[in-house]
Order: structure tokens, then C-alpha cells, then sequence
């Protein structure tokens, strides 16, 4: 009877994480082999059979996870592959992805989140085979840097996210607050994906009147209006074989989404006062700080453009929602701005603990620009609380509640989430796909999270 219970190695130079892992995986049921390192992963792999592998990328050995994971995908394709590691990235997710790992989980652990992966990716060990890791391989060749900054938990998904559509042509709509990094999502898109060598255009369409984003796109013919004194290609020719970002795309005018809606489905474009189309091979990517739905339903932006637009949803967390990843890029834009004002100074813990407080309504963009203030206005070689923008600076010296706030009688981040999926379920009577809408994730998020807090979505 044991033999046939689900096999799991994992694989740490750390005995007491896979202790712990055994313990846990235990618990569910599933039979667990430990390996401490390199050596011993191998031999578990060559004489025994495993449905599913779960390894730490730093192994402080000659060989890494991600080179493990190579060897995994010839002598055990059988077995999905989890990656985990203390320090994730966009690159070291878009490796995993392209190697052929099912997910990768960074640390701390989040224990339901641990088991919910590794049921899921028992279940497609007995249910699918394994991409062939020639196809992974081919994705895509060489990868820029990115430019994202973050080791949460949201940034992990979305890295994720990102390393599965960057392969493919399909559209994608990036949704999130002002200020949280839409571009450098998309631009992470293009630079992880297969039209990597061709152009990335980006334009902001709330930047430009309805007359001028027409001509900016499309293009225009020598005469066509005053001033066009010869034939101008678009922005969508000028990014042949690449990717058109159209930044703030519910910005746009009627008129101008029955001409976007036209490039998306027939792949064409019309220059302005031209009589033929041109053929273009582009990808789309969108993005928006509106609620397009209800920009739909009130009649502002077209239906059938925005499903067009939405093959793809990828959702960029605020930063009050990621305050882990705070002193990260705080240190980051430290260095960024050191390094273009010749200044060097350091954040003191007392400014540091300033700037994880504040509740960033302007995201990243706003963190950015509060360093640079702090950069330029510290006096000595720290940056005290004083140094920052008066906004982000303690309310005043009496203000007891404020020095004593404490969080402690307050919910955490996790049970609020858990509280408004269930209340969105509740909402929409158990429909899964009307939940997904109005949380704006695509229903494998939706139940990865549904497993993560423990909700049944069996009544819909």
C-alpha cells in the first residue's frame, strides 16, 4: 500500500528545512525522501521513481537547483520540479519556467501554499506528460535586464506570470495603480520573449489628443491633413516584429478603439488618409489604472475590444500591499541615485522604518522620487527621518498615538485577502468565473488562492 502513495524528494543542504518539508508532506499523506545534497539527489533519482521533486536552488555545491533541475528533465521526466529559494527574482523564475519547473516558491514558507502547490503538481504528474526541455529551451535566447524589483510574494507570482505568456503572441492587459510599474512589466514581457531583437514602442495614449494618437499609431499619407507633408509610418509599423505598449489604452476615444479593435483582429493597420492596409506582425500589450468593466457597462469603452485586449490579465500589486519589498527598492533607488548625484550616504533605521509605514498611494514611482529627495536633501552621510518628504515624516513630536501605534489587534494581510475572496464569492453566489472578473485574476489564481486559504469552490 505505501508504494503506491505519491513519492517526493527533496533535496536541501539544510536538515532542518527538509525535515520540515517531510513533516508536512507527510501529514498529507505522501510518501518522502530527503537529500542533503547533489550527490544523494542523484542517486534517489537513478533508483528510485519520484512523481514530484522539490529542491532549493542555493546549495552552496558546484551544481545549483536550476542545474539540477536539467538533469532532472532527462533522467526523471516523469517528475514535476518545484524550486525554492530565500532570494527570488524575475530571472531566476523566468530560468526555472524555461527549464522545466512546474513552480517556484520563495522563502519564508507560506504552508498552505506549499501543499496547495505540490497537490497541484502531483495531480498534473499523474494527468500530463511533461513538456519535452528542448521546447522550454526555445522560448526565448537571451533575457535583459528587467528593471523589477521585489522578493514578495506578489512579485514572485508575477514573475511567473510573466516567464509563462512572454513565449507567445497573445495580448496582454496589464492592470494596477498608477505608479506601480506597468511598463517595466510589459517591457519584461518583450525582453523575455522571442521578439526580443525587434522593437518595444511604448506610447502613452492619455498623452496625446484623438487626432495626433491616430497619426502617432497609424501613420499617415502625404496630404492627409495640414501639415503632413509626406508619408509617416505609424508606431504599430515601426514596431514590426516586436511589441506596442499602449500605456492608459481606456484613455482612448470611440472612434480610435473601432481602429485598435481592427490592427488586433485582422493583424492590418490604414494610415491616415490611405486607401490600402498594411499587413503588421505585432504583439499587444496593454495597460490601464481604470476598472475597464465598469468602464464597459458604462458605455465608455467597447466589449469587444476589451476581451480582445484581456486574453491575458496580469495585476500589479500596490506597494502597501508588498510593504517586504520596501527597504529593497528604497535601497535600490539609494544606490541608483548615489551613483547619478555622486552622493554617498546610507538610510538610517529610523527613515527606513519612515518609509515602510507610509501607506505609498503613488507606489514605486513615489518611493523613487521620495529617495531622490532624500538624497539631495541629507546633510550628512545618513539620511535621517528629517531628510525625507514632509509627507512620509512622523505627525509631530506630541502625537502619542502615532509614536505607540501598534498593529497587533488588527487582522493580517492574509485573513483581510481570505476575507474579501470570500466575500466576493459570496457576492457573485459561488460563480467561479464571475469571481475571477471582478477580482481581476484568471481562475488558476483564482484557485490557487482558494486552496491556500482552505475555500471550497465546489457551489457554483
Amino acid at each position: 500500500m505505501t508504494n503506491n502513495k505519491k513519492h517526493i524528494l527533496v533535496i536541501d543542504d539544510d536538515a532542518a528545512t527538509c525535515d520540515f518539508l517531510r513533516e508536512l508532506f507527510e501529514e498529507e499523506g505522501w510518501r518522502v525522501s530527503a537529500a542533503l545534497n547533489t550527490a544523494m539527489a542523484l542517486a534517489a533519482v537513478q533508483t528510485e521513481q519520484f512523481h514530484l521533486i522539490v529542491s532549493d536552488i542555493n546549495l552552496n555545491e558546484q551544481w545549483n537547483g536550476i542545474e539540477l533541475l536539467k538533469h532532472f528533465r532527462q533522467i526523471a521526466p516523469q517528475a514535476q520540479v518545484i524550486l525554492i529559494s530565500g532570494f527570488g527574482t524575475l530571472e531566476t523564475a523566468i530560468e526555472a519556467v524555461r527549464e522545466g519547473a512546474f513552480d517556484f516558491i520563495s522563502k519564508p514558507f507560506n504552508v498552505q501554499e506549499v501543499v496547495a502547490t505540490a497537490r497541484r503538481a502531483l495531480q498534473l504528474a499523474e494527468e500530463a506528460t511533461p513538456p519535452e526541455p528542448e521546447t522550454l529551451k526555445e522560448l526565448s535566447a537571451r533575457y535583459a535586464s528587467s528593471g523589477l524589483v521585489g522578493h514578495s510574494r506578489q512579485m514572485i507570482e508575477l514573475y511567473m506570470e510573466i516567464a509563462r505568456v512572454a513565449a507567445y503572441r497573445s495580448t496582454v492587459l496589464i492592470i494596477g495603480e498608477s505608479g506601480t510599474g506597468k511598463e517595466l512589466v510589459a517591457r519584461a514581457i518583450h525582453q523575455h520573449s522571442p521578439r526580443v531583437a525587434h522593437p518595444f514602442i511604448a506610447v502613452n495614449c492619455g498623452a496625446l489628443t484623438e487626432t495626433l494618437l491616430e497619426a502617432e499609431l497609424f501613420g499617415h499619407v502625404r496630404g492627409s491633413f495640414t501639415g503632413a507633408i509626406s508619408d509617416k509610418k505609424g508606431l504599430f509599423e515601426e514596431a514590426e516584429g516586436g511589441t506596442i505598449f499602449l500605456d492608459e489604452i481606456g484613455e482612448t476615444s470611440a472612434a480610435l478603439q473601432v481602429k485598435l479593435l481592427r490592427a488586433l483582429q485582422e493583424s492590418e493597420i490604414r494610415r491616415v488618409g490611405a486607401t490600402k492596409a498594411t499587413k503588421i506582425d505585432v504583439r499587444v500589450i496593454a495597460a490601464t489604472n481604470r476598472n475597464l468593466e465598469q468602464e464597459v457597462k458604462a458605455g465608455r469603452f467597447r466589449e469587444d475590444l476589451y476581451y480582445r485586449l484581456s486574453v491575458i490579465t496580469l495585476l500589479v500589486p500596490p506597494l502597501r500591499e508588498r510593504r517586504e519589498d520596501i527597504p529593497l527598492l528604497a535601497h535600490h533607488f539609494l544606490r541608483r541615485t548615489c551613483a547619478e548625484t555622486g552622493k554617498q550616504v546610507t538610510l538610517s533605521e529610523q527613515a527606513l522604518k519612515a518609509l515602510y509605514d507610509y501607506d505609498w498611494s503613488g507606489n514605486v514611482r513615489e518611493l523613487e522620487n521620495s529617495i531622490e529627495h532624500a538624497v539631495l536633501h541629507s546633510r550628512g552621510q545618513v539620511i535621517t527621518e528629517a531628510d525625507l518628504p514632509v509627507r512620509l515624516r512622523k505627525r509631530k513630536e506630541g502625537d502619542s498615538s502615532w509614536q505607540a501605534r501598534t498593529f497587533a489587534d488588527l487582522p493580517s494581510l492574509e485573513e483581510m485577502e481570505r476575507r474579501y475572496l470570500l466575500h466576493v464569492l459570496e457576492s457573485v453566489n459561488g460563480n467561479r468565473t464571475r469571481a475571477a472578473e471582478v477580482l481581476q485574476i484568471d481562475r488558476r489564481t483564482l484557485y490557487r488562492m482558494a486552496e491556500r486559504f482552505k475555500i471550497n469552490l465546489d457551489g457554483e
